[in-house]
C-alpha cells in the first residue's frame, strides 16, 4: 500500500502569542479526529506553529481507507417472507441498507431466524477527505478576538494570507470560500517576514528543511530549545543566572520565526532601584531577560540593584544579522525611557511616609458596601488578632509583628510605583517601611503577606508574615461572601477559590492546628455586626464558608495527586464539616498515611474488614461519635472466642483514638495487624452469627461492629475507599 506525507500550512499575518501555542492542540485533535473517523491509517502527526503560520503533517498516511464490513440484523424470517415471496418488511429494510431483496440472508438466532444483510462501506480516498475537512478544521479553531477582512466572511485570528496543502508532491485542490482575497491551496510558503520571496516547498516531506533554508524555524520545541540554550551560553559567558521564567519563554517562542539573541547594556545609574522592579519592567513590559549575579540570594528589602542585576540584558529578536546594532540600540533607549519613568516614581513615593500612605487608603473604595482600603486595613488588623489567640504558640514578638504588619500591609496600593506596576503590590510596601526604619520582621511580613499567589509559588518563611497572609484571605473571604456573592463556574472574579486553597496551603506548611468551625462562628458574628446594612445571618456565612472550605480541601488534595477515592475517604460527603474542618491539616496527614499503605499492600485487607462491619453497624443505634466499648458492649454475652478477641483490639484501640494525630501510624498499624482477628469474627473457626434471633445478642454483636466502624473512620471513611 501506497503511503504519503501530508502537510497543511495555514499562513497568516502575525498572529498573538496566546493563539499560536493555544491553536496547536486544537489543531491536533482535529486532524487526528478527522482521520480516524475515516479509517486512514497514518504514522506520526506533527502540529506546530509560528508568529505567521500554523502547520501539520501527518507521515506514511494512507491514500485509501480500508472498507468496512458490517452486519445489520433485520425482521424476523417470518415477517421477512411470505411464502418464499419478500414483504414490505424486507424490502424496506434492503433498501435501508442500499441493497436487494435477493442479498438478505436468513440465519438462525437464539430468537429463531432472522434476516441479515452484510453491507460493505467502502474506504474513504485520503485526497478527498482532506480537500473537504481543511477549510473545516481552520473554521473550528477557537481563539479571542477573532476578525474579519477585506468583504469577506471569513473569521480567524489573523488575515489568512496563504496556504500550502499537499500530499507528497500534489497540490490538494482546497480553496478556502468567503475570504477576501479567496485564498487557494498551492506548494508555495514564506520565508522570513523581512523577505518578500516565497519558498517552494516540492515535497511535504521537505517542508521543515525548506523553511530552515529560509531562516525559518517551523518546529515549535525546537525554536524553544534554540531561546533556552542561546540564553544559558550567553549568561553563562557573563557568569550570571538568566531570569527566564517558563511563561517568558513560551511568549518569546511565539514571538519569533528566527531567533536571534541580542545583547544590552543597563544604564548604571538605574541600578540604584529595586532589582525586581529593573526585572518586571524587562520581563513583563519589554520581553527581556534579566541576567542576576550567580549564587547570590535576592533580599527583597532592599531598594537597590547593585548587588544582584548585572547591567546587562538579553533579548530575542526576529530581526536580521545585520541589524543587531539598530536592534541593540532601539532596546536599550526604550528601556532608559521606561525606568526614568519608574525611577520618578520611586522618587515620588519616597517623598510621602507610609503612615501618610495609609491614611490615604480611606480615599480608595475597597468593593460596593464595603468601605474603604482602609477599613479593610483595620478588618485585617482584627483577624490577625484573633488568628494569634486561635492558633497555638504563637509566641508574643510573632504577634506583634504579625499585627504592625497589618497596619502598614496595604499602604503601597496608593504608590505611585504600584499604580504603574500593580504586580509589585506588597514588595515596594515592605521596602518603603523597611527604608524608614521599621523591623526586618514587620517588613517581610508586610512583602509576605500575598504568598502563595498560585499552587507553585512560594510561601511565607516567616510567622508574622504566615499569619498575615492568613488574614488577608480570610477578610477577602468573609466580606465578599457576606456580599452574597460566590464563585460559579469558571466565574470568580475576586479569586476566592485561590484564596482558600491558598489558607489550606499555608496550614499545612506550618503545621498549624486551626479550627476553622470555630473561627468562622467567631467571624461570622464579628462580620454581622460590621455591615448591617447587609443584613448578613452569621450562621448561614458561616455554614457556607465551612461548605467552601470542605470543597477547597478535596479540591486541593486531588491537585496534590491524591487518589479519588482517598480524598474522598478523609473529606467526602460521608465526613462532616465539623470533624473535617476542626484542623484542616489533618486531613492530609491521613491521606498520606492511606496512600503510604495501599502502597504497601496493607490498606486493601483492613478495608474489606471494616467495609464489611460499616454495613451491618448501620442496623446499630450507636452515633458516629461513640469508640469506647465497655459501655455499650457486654463482655457476659460473648459466646465464642472470636468476639472477645475482638473486644479486647476494640479496647486497644480506644487508647490510640484519644491520643491525637501524631499516634495515627499507630492506629493504622494496630488496625493492620489486627485485621485477622477482625476477620474471624465474620469468617474463621469461631465466627458468630451477628444477625442472630436473640435481639440482645444481636445488639451486642452491632454495637461491637459500630465502634469499630467508628474507630476506623478516625483514620477515614472507609466505606469510600476502592476495593
Amino acid at each position: 500500500m501506497k503511503l504519503s506525507t501530508f502537510l497543511l500550512e495555514i499562513g497568516t499575518e502575525e498572529l498573538p502569542a496566546d493563539f499560536a501555542r493555544l491553536a496547536i492542540p486544537q489543531l491536533l485533535q482535529l486532524v487526528q479526529a478527522e482521520l480516524k473517523e475515516h479509517r486512514l491509517g497514518h504514522g506520526a502527526i506533527h502540529c506546530t506553529s509560528s508568529p505567521r503560520r500554523l502547520a501539520v503533517w501527518v507521515e506514511e498516511l494512507e491514500l485509501q481507507g480500508p472498507e468496512r464490513i458490517e452486519e445489520r440484523k433485520g425482521p424476523p424470517a417470518n415477517q421477512a417472507f411470505s411464502n418464499g415471496v419478500p414483504t414490505e418488511a424486507a424490502l424496506g429494510f434492503a433498501r435501508r441498507c442500499g441493497l436487494g431483496a435477493d442479498a438478505l440472508e436468513l440465519r438462525e438466532t437464539a430468537k429463531g431466524p432472522f434476516v441479515f444483510a452484510k453491507v460493505v462501506e467502502p474506504g474513504s480516498s485520503s485526497e478527498l477527505v482532506l480537500i473537504r475537512a481543511i477549510p473545516l478544521w481552520i473554521a473550528a479553531l477557537q481563539g479571542k478576538r477573532f476578525m474579519r477582512w477585506g468583504s469577506g466572511d471569513n473569521r480567524f485570528s489573523r488575515p489568512v494570507r496563504w496556504l500550502v496543502a499537499m500530499l507528497d508532491s500534489q497540490i490538494l485542490d482546497v480553496v478556502l470560500e468567503g475570504s477576501d482575497p479567496v485564498v487557494k491551496a498551492g506548494n508555495r510558503s514564506r520565508g522570513h517576514r523581512l523577505f518578500s520571496q516565497e519558498v517552494l516547498i516540492e515535497k511535504a516531506s521537505d517542508y521543515q528543511q525548506q523553511l530552515a533554508a529560509a531562516g525559518i524555524v517551523v518546529n515549535r520545541a525546537n525554536r524553544a530549545a534554540l531561546i533556552k540554550n542561546a540564553v544559558a551560553e550567553a549568561a553563562s559567558s557573563l557568569q550570571a543566572r538568566p531570569d527566564l521564567p517558563n511563561e517568558l519563554l513560551e511568549e518569546l517562542t511565539d514571538l519569533v520565526e528566527a531567533p536571534l539573541l541580542i545583547k544590552g547594556l543597563v544604564p548604571n545609574h538605574f541600578l540604584k532601584l529595586p532589582a525586581e522592579l529593573l526585572s518586571t519592567v524587562m520581563r513583563s513590559h519589554q520581553r527581556y531577560i534579566p541576567l542576576y549575579f550567580k549564587d547570590i540570594e535576592l533580599d527583597p528589602l532592599d531598594l537597590s540593584a547593585n548587588n544582584y542585576l548585572l547591567p546587562t540584558f538579553l533579548c530575542i529578536s526576529n530581526a536580521l544579522q545585520s541589524a543587531v546594532s539598530q536592534v541593540q540600540h532601539g532596546n536599550e533607549k526604550v528601556l532608559k525611557a521606561r525606568l526614568a519613568d519608574a525611577e520618578f516614581f520611586i522618587n515620588a513615593d519616597c517623598s510621602t511616609t507610609c503612615s501618610e500612605r495609609r491614611n490615604q487608603l480611606a480615599r480608595v473604595s475597597f468593593a460596593d458596601g464595603l468601605g474603604s482600603l482602609l477599613n479593610r486595613t483595620e478588618r485585617l488588623e482584627w483577624c490577625v488578632g484573633q488568628l494569634t489567640q486561635l492558633i497555638k504558640n504563637i509566641s508574643k514578638p510573632d504577634a506583634e509583628h504579625a499585627q504592625r504588619a497589618a497596619h502598614f500591609c496595604k499602604n503601597d496600593l496608593v504608590s505611585q510605583i504600584v499604580g504603574e506596576f500593580p504586580e509589585l503590590q506588597g514588595l515596594m510596601g515592605s521596602k518603603y517601611l523597611f527604608k524608614e526604619g521599621e523591623s526586618k520582621n514587620v517588613a517581610l511580613a508586610v512583602y509576605e503577606h500575598y504568598l502563595p499567589r498560585g499552587a507553585d509559588d512560594e510561601l511565607p518563611k516567616t510567622t508574622a508574615g504566615t499569619i498575615l497572609a492568613l488574614a488577608e484571605r480570610l477578610e477577602l473571604l468573609l466580606s465578599i461572601y457576606a456580599k452574597g456573592e460566590r464563585p460559579s463556574g469558571s466565574s470568580d472574579p475576586y479569586g476566592l477559590r485561590r484564596a482558600g486553597n491558598g489558607i489550606l496551603l499555608l496550614l499545612w506548611n506550618k503545621g498549624w492546628c486551626l479550627d476553622l468551625i470555630e473561627m468562622l462562628k467567631i467571624f461570622s458574628i464579628n462580620w454581622q455586626k460590621l455591615f448591617p446594612a447587609l443584613e448578613i445571618q452569621s450562621e448561614c456565612l458561616a455554614k457556607d464558608l465551612s461548605e467552601f472550605f470542605k470543597q477547597r480541601l478535596l479540591s486541593m488534595l486531588a491537585d496534590q495527586g491524591c487518589p479519588v477515592d482517598i480524598a474522598q475517604a478523609v473529606a467526602g460527603v460521608n465526613v462532616s464539616n465539623e470533624q473535617l474542618l476542626r484542623d484542616p491539616a489533618d486531613a492530609k496527614i491521613r491521606s498520606e498515611l492511606l496512600i503510604k499503605m495501599r502502597n504497601n499492600g496493607s490498606l486493601l485487607p483492613l478495608q474489606q474488614v471494616v467495609q464489611r462491619a460499616a454495613k451491618l453497624a448501620v442496623k446499630a443505634e450507636l452515633g458516629p461519635l461513640a469508640i469506647s466499648p465497655k459501655s455499650v458492649v457486654d463482655c457476659n454475652l460473648f459466646q465464642a472466642t472470636s468476639e472477645k478477641e475482638m473486644f479486647i483490639v476494640l479496647e486497644k484501640l480506644e487508647r490510640l483514638c484519644l491520643r491525637g494525630p501524631e499516634f495515627y501510624p499507630e492506629l493504622a498499624e494496630m488496625l493492620t495487624s489486627s485485621s485477622n482477628i477482625l476477620a474471624e469474627f465474620f469468617d474463621g473457626d469461631n465466627s458468630v452469627m451477628v444477625m442472630v434471633d436473640n435481639l440482645e445478642l444481636r445488639k451486642n454483636r452491632l454495637n461491637m461492629l459500630a465502634i469499630l466502624k467508628n474507630q476506623s473512620n478516625i483514620l477515614a471513611d472507609f466505606s469510600s475507599l476502592n476495593g
